[in-house]
């Protein structure tokens, strides 16, 4: 059973709320980079790009990181790890990098991240935007930037569907049906 959490409008009203902090709390665009986590977090970098350039009139770097071989699970997982691009759109020495990406939960993918862009030069601060921050941390890892709290149980599934992939525009969230019918019977 899936739930719509939030709708294209809404989306879009997040990333703007969420483009007006990036600038504010970085007095401007000045050594702002922006890198998407693939694949949903690219695309949410880009919007986030373009609105900024709607606001500021700058362009914004905006980079992709796939984080595949950076995952602690590499070992244990079955299936081998699909890999996509990671562009590297400027030097990230001494720049401000924003990690974009549309779930939080565990705070895995993010810790992963953060070791490859380390890999890939020391920028001076690295903060980070996401979409929908569904709680679980299983690391101390906090965003900077957060389009929605949804509180979840673990029984849940939380997504993001965009139009960059084929889909329109919405959150939502889905009840695992075996774990639905585990605790009715409990």
């Amino acid at each position: 059973m899936a739930k719509e959490l939030l709708n294209e409008r809404e989306i879009e009203r997040a990333l703007a709320r969420m483009a007006h902090e990036i600038i504010e709390r970085n007095k401007g665009t000045s050594d702002l980079c922006l890198f998407g986590i693939q694949r949903g977090g690219v695309h949410l970098a880009k919007r986030l790009a373009l609105t900024i350039k709607d606001i500021e009139h700058v362009d914004i770097p905006v980079g992709s990181l796939d984080i595949s071989f950076y995952r602690d699970d590499l070992n244990i997982r079955k299936d081998h790890p699909v890999v996509r691009k990671t562009d590297v759109p400027c030097d990230v020495t001494g720049k401000k990098i924003i990690l974009v990406d549309d779930v939080l939960f565990t705070g895995r993918s993010i810790r992963a991240a953060m070791d490859a862009l380390m890999d890939i030069g020391r920028p001076s601060a690295i903060h980070l935007a996401i979409l929908i921050d569904r709680g679980h941390r299983e690391l101390p890892i906090k965003a900077d930037y957060v389009g929605k709290n949804i509180p979840t149980s673990l029984t849940e599934t939380v997504e993001v569907q965009l139009s960059e992939e084929g889909v329109g525009d919405r959150v939502i969230i889905i009840q695992d049906q075996k774990d639905t019918q585990k605790e009715i019977l409990q």
